[in-house]
């Protein structure tokens, strides 16, 4: 007896979205990011539809961290106190974009004025060739004094700006239209408001090709499993026609694992819970996989164990 088909067919693939210029196309890059593309659920080859390649950005902070665990703080040595040196490491350590964020700008940890930053952007595009994603140091007035400064240092590179968010998205969105950057938007968690910020920029007429949606992450054991079900109900929306929901996904594995008190806490305070070494790497890697078979595009990573580890399984995953 014959199986019957029972291939899913989808009315919608999920956006492309190119970020980094090179050379041909204005800017100084020697490699380019695309991302999106899928047809269908993540990584069902038989069906072809898996689309591109998800990548990895290294998370580089314009100051050096102080909150960091010191194995988390040993690959890169003496590099984290200069943003340049810092994501030259993270690209020998394999990641395909890095992702500053301007952490020492914000009003509580340094302060720097938007020209400092301006200056740390240019230093890190002259550092490294691979495509730059700027992040903002997350307080919403002072994002709106960086944006401007930033995406003017970078313009020509398409880079790839974060965050607009649903009560603060005019500045970013209108600087990314002006400097022909990507734009992240961000919803905390929420279908519905991912949807609406969407929607918003693109009354501002912002191509919606060159947006990346990023619900917010968590972490093992600290509302992954609330994540990973609003990723793929997402996902399913897209795939069923939802034009405001087929944007390429961005997580954020890296800074939401090292926040949990089991990648953290040192070896003398829960001896039982094996080396901190390998357990702060093997908690990213969790986080960073899982979110990968819920349809995440771009992973922001921290550690390079754990960065090697997720390259393996996207190469599993992948069919490589």
């Amino acid at each position: 007896m014959a199986l019957p088909d029972v291939k899913e067919k989808w009315s919608a693939a999920i956006t492309e979205v190119t970020i980094g210029a090179i050379a041909e196309n204005g800017g100084t890059r020697e490699s380019t990011v695309t991302v999106g593309g899928e047809k269908g659920l993540p990584y069902l080859r038989d069906e072809e539809a898996v689309g591109r390649r998800p990548v990895i950005a290294m998370d580089v902070l314009n100051m050096e961290p102080t909150e960091w665990p010191e194995v988390l703080k040993a690959p890169f040595g003496d590099a984290l106190k200069d943003p340049a040196s810092w994501a030259q490491k993270c690209v020998e350590f394999g990641a395909e974009m890095i992702c500053l964020i301007l952490d020492g700008c914000h009003p509580d940890r340094g302060d720097c004025p938007a020209e400092k930053a301006a200056e740390d952007v240019k230093a890190v595009l002259e550092a490294v060739k691979v495509p730059l994603i700027i992040w903002g140091c997350d307080d919403d007035e002072k994002d709106n004094e960086l944006m401007p400064k930033v995406s003017q240092a970078a313009k020509g590179e398409r880079c790839l700006l974060g965050c607009a968010k649903q009560e603060n998205y005019k500045v970013i969105t209108a600087v990314c239209q002006a400097d022909d950057h990507c734009l992240i938007t961000l919803s905390p968690l929420d279908i519905n408001i991912a949807k609406q910020v969407n929607i918003l920029v693109s009354e501002q007429e912002f191509p919606l090709d060159r947006v990346v949606i990023f619900p917010t992450t968590g972490a093992l054991g600290y509302g992954m499993e609330y994540a990973y079900s609003i990723q793929e109900r997402g996902r399913l929306a897209a795939l069923s026609g939802d034009r405001m929901m087929l944007m390429p996904v961005l997580v954020d594995a890296g800074n939401e694992a090292w926040r949990a008190k089991e990648a953290k806490a040192s070896d003398e305070e829960f001896p039982e819970w094996g080396i901190q070494e390998e357990r702060g790497p093997m908690w990213e890697t969790v986080t960073a996989t899982t979110l990968l078979q819920a349809g995440s595009d771009i992973i922001r990573m921290r550690h390079p164990k754990a960065v090697t580890a997720v390259k393996k399984t996207i190469d599993a995953l992948m069919g490589a």
